[in-house]
C-alpha cells in the first residue's frame, strides 16, 4: 500500500509540473521570463511530463493495488510533497518580475556589436534600435532633431534623471541586458521606477561628465500596459 502510494504520488508531481511548463507556455507566462525561441521546447517538456503521469498512472491501474508480499509501510518521500508544493505555488501565483530592480543589478555591456548593416528612419526606431545605432555612431550630431518615438519602461539612474529603457535576452531574465536611453522629462514630471511608457520627442545634444551624448526631449508621454512580450533578443 505505501509503494502504491508513493508511485501515485510521483505521477501527481510530475503531472503537476508537465500541467506548470504548458500553461505557462499557453498563457503567455513564459513572456516575463524565457525568450521566444525556447518556448516550444518548454510546452514539448509539459507535454511530455504528462505523458509520463499516464503511463506511471496506468501502469498502476494494469497492476493493482495488491503487493506480491507483504511489506512494511513505506513513506512517501518528501521530496515529492515539495515538488507538488511548489508546482500548485507556480500555478497559482503568476510572474511579477521587477524590471528595474533586474536591470539595476545586470551589466550593461552589450558585447561586440556587429556593423549595423540596415537602420530605420528615425520615427520608425524602436528603443533597442535607437541603442544599437547610438553605439556603433556615437556622434550625438548625426541625431539632434530627429524624431523619436519609442517605449519602454522606467530605469532610475543614480545622479541623474530616469532612463526608458528594454531588457535584452538571449535565453532567459538570468542573461537579461538592460539597454537604455537618457531622457530629458517635461519639467515637474518624474516617472516612476518600472512604469511602461510610450515618449514621442526628439533628439537633442546634452553635456554630461565634459562629453556630448545623445539624449531623448520628451514632448509626449502616454502610459501603457507592459507589453505581451516585453523581452526582446
Amino acid at each position: 500500500m505505501g509503494q502504491f502510494a508513493a508511485a501515485v504520488m510521483r505521477a501527481f508531481a510530475l503531472g503537476l509540473w508537465g500541467a506548470v511548463l504548458l500553461q505557462s507556455s499557453l498563457s503567455g507566462r513564459l513572456d516575463l521570463l524565457l525568450s521566444g525561441v525556447f518556448h516550444p521546447l518548454v510546452a514539448l517538456s509539459g507535454v511530455a511530463l504528462l505523458l509520463l503521469a499516464g503511463l506511471l498512472l496506468a501502469e498502476l491501474a494494469l497492476r493493482g493495488r495488491e503487493s506480491p508480499a507483504p511489506s512494511r509501510r513505506q513513506a512517501i518521500p518528501k521530496t515529492w510533497w515539495l515538488s507538488a508544493a511548489v508546482a500548485l505555488l507556480v500555478l497559482a501565483i503568476p510572474p511579477n518580475p521587477s524590471f528595474s530592480t533586474l536591470a539595476a543589478n545586470r551589466p550593461a555591456e552589450l558585447g561586440d556589436e556587429t556593423e549595423l548593416s540596415f537602420v530605420l528612419p528615425p520615427a520608425q526606431r524602436s528603443l533597442t534600435d535607437w541603442v544599437r545605432l547610438l553605439r556603433s555612431q556615437p556622434d550625438p550630431s548625426l541625431y539632434a532633431g530627429d524624431p523619436v518615438r519609442i517605449s519602454g519602461f522606467v530605469l532610475p539612474q543614480p545622479g541623474e534623471p530616469p532612463q526608458l529603457a528594454r531588457l535584452l535576452v538571449r535565453c532567459c531574465l538570468a542573461d537579461a541586458t538592460p539597454v537604455g536611453l537618457p531622457v530629458r522629462w517635461p519639467a515637474g514630471r518624474m516617472p516612476r521606477a518600472d512604469q511602461w511608457l510610450a515618449v514621442e520627442g526628439t533628439m537633442a545634444i546634452e553635456e554630461r561628465n565634459g562629453q556630448s551624448r545623445s539624449v531623448v526631449v520628451a514632448q509626449r508621454i502616454t502610459p501603457i500596459a507592459r507589453p505581451k512580450r516585453p523581452l526582446e533578443p
